[in-house]
């Protein structure tokens, strides 16, 4: 049972990416493995976590929880036990990780549309004059980097798909445009405390400080969306064809006044999110929520008065209908399966398999980052975040003399997670669906996993083992 969850996996990972081949959605392809993952676990949960490999279940048989199940069920038995670990504590617990990501998700695609509706993105776009394709990658690439640091790179990548939508025409170009836009979100969030889940589970956690993180990490990130972007600009020729637009539509509902007020909020919303989480402490989707409650509230008070075939198109009940709902259910479908595996405890095996065979610190990021093309970086980050607690002045003390020539790298602002951070932010760029800026472009413009494979893929391993190296030689001159 513990190698069929990961059969299974494969096999659903497998039709992902042969969506155009067979012709099925990767949207029912997610929700299939995720369920049928968890069914597995479920019929099998006595003989999976016996094995020994989930932390989880380490920690649940010594927590408070099973106490109480204890007490509230005093005749149950192990295989009841294990039952109610997989059905109510693990399904529970990772039901309320995803939740927040799709809030999140869900929130930022709605206010991304309200401005899209208003056409807010006109007036960015209009200012946009190039119509090179070399020149206009280059632009892109920067704006989507740093932006991505200040919002991050879901948010940040489904905003440059409805910029790109309005910059270009073609379809293929469009695909080629967004997957860079993955790129350089995914670098550009390595490197900023709230510009990637993983660089913020780092953050909270104390294994990286703010300013530390911020100077080590950017260069090497930056090498990372440079370097394809250079190779892109001698081979890479010809002008974009930007779309048709109905001028006179667009005059009939919306004035100049309202696309700036849309966009400016829009905008403000979306920035609002980090500064809320920082204030409140609460998390980043209820931001997102607030921001979109705002413009929700702005978007009647605004349109009161119009008619009502001007209220159903600008309204956020009418605009709702837009918002891509099958890329909600692809992110769903594959958190659902990662958090299965992270559950059985396969995760945990291939984490301690890296430490086992691989040893250095370096290797080993290495090594994550690849895997987190393929699987969720997520886990991966919070895997090694388990076996390697931050080292601290009085830890190190206790440890043998072998053991503290490795300490220095896990203490606070240690390589181990500064690398970490780099890696694991910049590496799901190598395949589409390896990060959520990645799921998010694939979703929203139907990019085709193999076509990604062929024309992406080695530009993105070229850049990330670039950046890899910036970080290495940067730590050997300091």
């Amino acid at each position: 049972m513990f190698v069929l969850m990961v059969v299974v996996f494969i096999i659903g990972y497998t039709a992902i990416a042969l969506e155009h081949p067979l012709k099925v959605d990767k949207s029912a392809s997610a929700l299939l493995t995720g369920v049928l993952t968890w069914v597995i676990l479920v019929f099998g949960g006595y003989k999976i976590l016996n094995l020994g490999f989930s932390p989880s279940w380490a920690h649940f048989q010594h927590s408070t929880d099973l106490l109480d199940f204890s007490k509230t069920h005093p005749d149950a038995g192990i295989h009841e036990t294990v039952s109610y670990f997989i059905t109510h504590h693990e399904l529970y617990h990772h039901l309320a990780e995803i939740a927040r990501i799709l809030f999140f998700l869900l929130g930022a695609m709605t206010i991304v549309e309200i401005v899209d509706q208003h056409q807010g993105f006109r007036i960015i776009t209009d200012k946009i004059k190039t119509t090179k394709k070399v020149k206009l990658l280059w632009i892109l690439s920067f704006l989507t980097f740093f932006m991505s640091a200040a919002l991050d790179n879901l948010t940040t990548t489904i905003v440059m798909v409805a910029l790109l939508r309005k910059l270009m025409d073609d379809q293929k170009t469009r695909w080629f445009f967004a997957s860079m836009v993955v790129l350089a979100a995914n670098a550009g969030g390595a490197w900023s405390p709230i510009g990637d889940v993983t660089t913020i589970m780092l953050w909270i956690g104390g294994q990286v400080t703010t300013i530390n993180i911020i100077t080590t990490v950017i260069v090497p990130s930056l090498v990372t969306m440079i370097i394809p972007v250079f190779i892109l600009s001698f081979t890479m020729k010809g002008n974009v064809k930007r779309p048709k637009q109905d001028e006179e539509q667009l005059k009939e509902f919306t004035t100049l006044r309202e696309r700036k007020i849309m966009l400016i909020l829009g905008v403000s919303a979306l920035l609002f999110v980090p500064v809320f989480k920082t204030i409140t402490h609460l998390d980043p989707y209820m931001g997102m929520l607030f921001g979109l409650g705002l413009m929700w509230l702005t978007t009647e008070i605004m349109h009161r008065h119009k008619t009502d075939r001007d209220k159903r198109r600008l309204s956020v009940v009418g605009i709702l209908s837009k918002v891509d709902v099958p890329t909600v259910f692809f992110f769903l479908g594959i958190l659902t399966a990662v958090a299965s595996l992270s559950s059985g405890g396969q995760l945990q095996l291939l984490a301690s398999y890296l430490d086992d065979k691989l040893g250095n610190i370096y290797l080993i990021n290495l090594a994550i980052g690849l895997l987190s093309a393929v699987v969720d970086n997520v886990p991966l980050v919070a895997g090694a975040m388990g076996m390697y607690p931050v080292a601290t002045p009085e830890s190190i003390e206790a440890m043998t003399a072998n053991q503290q020539l490795y300490a220095g790298f896990f203490v606070q602002d240690g390589q181990f997670w500064e690398f970490l951070a780099y890696c694991a932010g910049t590496g799901g760029s190598i395949l589409i669906i390896g990060s959520a800026a990645g799921v998010a472009a694939m979703g929203m413009e139907r990019i085709d996993f193999i076509w990604y494979l062929k024309k992406i893929s080695l530009l993105a391993l070229i850049g990330y083992l670039a950046g890899a190296l910036v970080y290495y030689l940067q730590m050997m001159i300091i």
